[in-house]
């Protein structure tokens, strides 16, 4: 798998994506101890509220960002992007009351709509060869996880020494060097062939997503993953703390276990794709989610949830680590930007549904009623995806373009005529999905 990183570009790109994700850890704790100093004993609702913000910045700024990508070069963006969080962590210990944390997490989390779409559509530019960004995206996913264990205790040691306001200078050194190791590499920036309007450029990966039968199942393969990941993140605390009477130590072992089985999935990925194909790997770890957040209801000792969770996690990265491969073959590369903040918006507001809903129905209803609730939502989900996403689905499809003419340049480069098979994405000149794929 670190092969991959011989890729001088692909290598700076992936250790700017750690040591942003590194100082985007550390923000989180230093956030948690902001809202306490500020709100005190409603430091909770300071921090849901932020979380709120953060889900409504990126379901609603990532496709308006996409639109303005196309019209700048990648890597200046992602440098400006990275700049604007930097400034952002600048002035956060110096906030004095709980609106202007609002306002700045605000703009910080719209930097990240518009930044982490656009770095994503440039690894399949940089790494065109499809099992080295298989191995990418095992490496993004472990990266994720590693974060996950590193920051907090990362930000536990850095705590015995400096106050948690500075805390936040580790964030702006991650930013920084972020926007350093990008503007050591030169990126692809691929344009549309004819200029757009603004509507059509905001819309497009939207519609891209939505008339592409195997997208519309990875969307909800995205609802079968928050309603699990929900679970977890929400309610884990309330499983060690209130049902079986542990300590916080417990708690993070538990959600070490989940990262644990994540991690083992993304190492496990990259040579089971190539034997088998992207929607049964995927199914399966949705498949598996929803079994495993039912069996959540019948939770009976901390050991069962330890094992519980590493299924959970298991099935949490086979559902999601390939999705850059269905996006990766879905458009052409002048869309992947769009197509990625597609992703990212529709992928986040199924979070926007899941988070509530677990925090809701677990404070009303109980953990039982509340993991069976979440685990219809999944295996509905799974059943959507099935229906949706053809068992059959080729990159190559056979389809006819009646509306253009024989000296057509598509039809005169393909050179069939106007039935003829080719890599079939949707664009300017395919606008819906041949009815025989």
């Amino acid at each position: 798998m670190l092969a991959v990183l011989s890729n001088r570009t692909y290598r700076h790109l992936f250790f700017a994506q750690v040591i942003a994700l590194v100082g985007t850890g550390l923000l989180t704790v230093a956030l948690g101890l902001l809202a306490f100093e500020l709100a005190g004993a409603e430091a909770g609702v300071v921090l849901g509220t932020a979380l709120a913000i953060k889900m409504i910045a990126y379901v609603g700024v990532a496709p308006v960002a996409s639109a303005f990508a196309e019209r700048l070069p990648r890597r200046s963006m992602l440098v400006a992007l990275d700049l604007v969080r930097a400034t952002v962590a600048v002035l956060l210990p110096f906030v004095t009351e709980v609106w202007q944390v609002y306002v700045l997490i605000f703009v910080l989390q719209s930097a990240s709509a518009a930044f982490t779409p656009t770095f994503q559509a440039t690894i399949p530019d940089v790494l065109p060869d499809e099992k080295d960004y298989t191995r990418a995206l095992s490496l993004s996913r472990l990266a994720y996880d590693l974060e996950s264990a590193v920051s907090p205790m990362l930000a536990a040691a850095l705590l015995t020494v400096i106050s948690f306001h500075d805390l936040f200078g580790g964030t702006v050194v991650g930013f920084l060097a972020s926007a350093a190791l990008v503007l050591t590499v030169t990126l692809p920036s691929p344009k549309p062939s004819q200029p757009r309007g603004i509507f059509d450029r905001t819309t497009r990966g939207i519609r891209i997503y939505l008339a592409t039968p195997r997208l519309r199942g990875l969307l909800a393969v995205n609802l079968a993953v928050a309603s699990a990941g929900a679970l977890v993140i929400v309610n884990t605390v309330v499983f060690v703390q209130a049902v079986f009477g542990l300590d916080q130590e417990a708690m993070a072992i538990a959600l070490a276990s989940f990262g644990g089985g994540s991690m083992v999935a993304a190492l496990l990925l990259p040579r089971l794709l190539e034997t088998v194909p992207d929607r049964t790997a995927m199914l399966a770890g949705a498949a598996l989610l929803a079994a495993g957040t039912l069996a959540a209801a019948a939770l009976a000792s901390y050991q069962w949830l330890l094992a519980l969770w590493f299924v959970l996690g298991l099935g949490y990265s086979m559902a999601q680590t390939p999705s850059g491969r269905l996006l990766r073959r879905s458009a052409n590369p002048e869309d992947r930007p769009a197509l990625f903040a597609a992703q990212f918006a529709l992928s986040h507001a199924c979070w926007l549904i899941a988070y509530p809903l677990a925090g809701w129905a677990g404070s009303e209803l109980g953990l039982p009623l509340t993991a069976v609730i979440l685990a219809g939502l999944a295996a509905a989900a799974v059943a959507v995806a099935l229906a949706v996403w053809p068992a059959h689905d080729p990159e190559a499809i056979e389809h006819t373009h009646d509306d253009l003419p024989a000296d057509h340049p598509h039809l005169v480069a393909k050179g069939n005529g106007h039935d003829h098979v080719h890599a079939f994405v949707i664009d300017d000149l395919h606008k819906a999905w041949p009815a025989k794929g």
